[in-house]
């Protein structure tokens, strides 16, 4: 069997709170309870566990979408007014970036971790061999 990420474990303060922050601006089902977690599923089969913590360090996550589903993230994250970024340094505010031939931009989750979309990965598309 290939090595694949199954799940990892997202601190934050309020499991719910969080969890359902992501699973709401990205378009995904409620999170669901696991134990001490408030899980959200992605689509490839990997789930972001919220565990809550007292000291939270900001982390990154980052997520591959469609040309649509980036449009409707977008949007969602406008019409809560969250401010974003084309850049994780946050030089760039209200912006989004064309990298690799793509969109992307960034935004901060309850927690302060660098939640990120793109429509294309880093470095590109990978290329037929």
């Amino acid at each position: 069997m290939p090595v694949s990420l199954n799940h990892t474990i997202v601190y934050c303060r309020d499991k719910q709170a969080s969890a359902s922050f992501l699973s709401e601006i990205l378009g995904l089902p409620a999170p669901t309870s696991f134990g001490p977690f408030s899980v959200v599923q992605v689509a490839n089969e990997v789930s972001l566990d919220f565990l809550e913590e007292g000291n939270v360090h900001p982390q990154h996550y980052a997520f591959l979408v469609d040309e649509h589903e980036f449009d409707q993230i977008h949007g969602r994250i406008m019409a809560r007014g969250i401010p974003y970024w084309a850049d994780p340094g946050r030089s760039r505010p209200q912006q989004i970036n064309t990298n690799d031939g793509g969109r992307g931009l960034y935004w901060l989750d309850p927690d302060g971790h660098i939640l990120e979309i793109l429509t294309v990965p880093y470095g590109g598309w990978p290329k037929a061999g």
